[in-house]
């Protein structure tokens, strides 16, 4: 299986990098990493790792100018990418068709060839352009998925917040994972 991660200017530069050490960790998944100037700031600002650093969790690293690297191409044999986060900025684009960047030019290679396409979307509130991109982007196929915390879970960490929410996007790639356990219904009350 290959995924291509694309990281960029949003709040939540963890989902990326926490993605890429899961599939890492859980083997059997080939990674490309796309990572936005603004990307790298985030990374920055909200963690405490450095640029090699999360550039060492992917199999191939692609700079964001490079338009013919190997997953702008549709003959690029890929299962599809996650982009976590995923700014306004970069939806408008992906919805636009607009392949200014390797990253946006990766999605719209998913999109045009119906491979799964998942956006970690990240802004609040929600402007009328932000709703209208992201339906334009599900209209095309793609999975809009807010990185929003399950509190029934009763999670006592960002951590334990930011694995299910991975887990859940793994599960949108049928990635067999322990990051989170099936709902099973309420417990019985006594």
């Amino acid at each position: 299986m290959r995924l291509i991660i694309g990281i960029t200017g949003a709040t939540g530069a963890i989902q990326g990098v926490r993605l890429l050490q899961h599939l890492r960790r859980l083997g059997g998944v080939r990674t490309h990493l796309v990572t936005t100037s603004a990307g790298w700031l985030s990374v920055k600002a909200e963690l405490d790792m450095g640029r090699r650093a999360v550039e060492s969790l992917a199999d191939e690293v692609h700079p964001i100018g490079d338009v013919a690297a190997s997953i702008a191409s549709g003959s690029f044999a890929c299962d599809g990418m996650v982009v976590a986060p995923c700014s306004m900025k970069s939806l408008a684009a992906i919805a636009h068709g607009m392949s200014d960047n390797l990253l946006t030019r990766a999605a719209d290679v998913c999109l045009k060839e119906r491979r799964r396409l998942v956006l970690m979307v990240r802004e609040t509130p929600l402007n009328l352009a932000h709703l209208r991109n992201m339906t334009l982007v599900a209209d095309m196929g793609g999975v809009i998925f807010p990185p929003l915390p399950a509190f029934y879970l009763r999670p006592q960490s960002i951590d334990q917040m930011v694995d299910h929410t991975l887990g859940r996007v793994l599960d949108q790639f049928g990635i067999p994972h322990d990051l989170t356990p099936a709902w099973s219904g309420m417990p019985a009350s006594n």
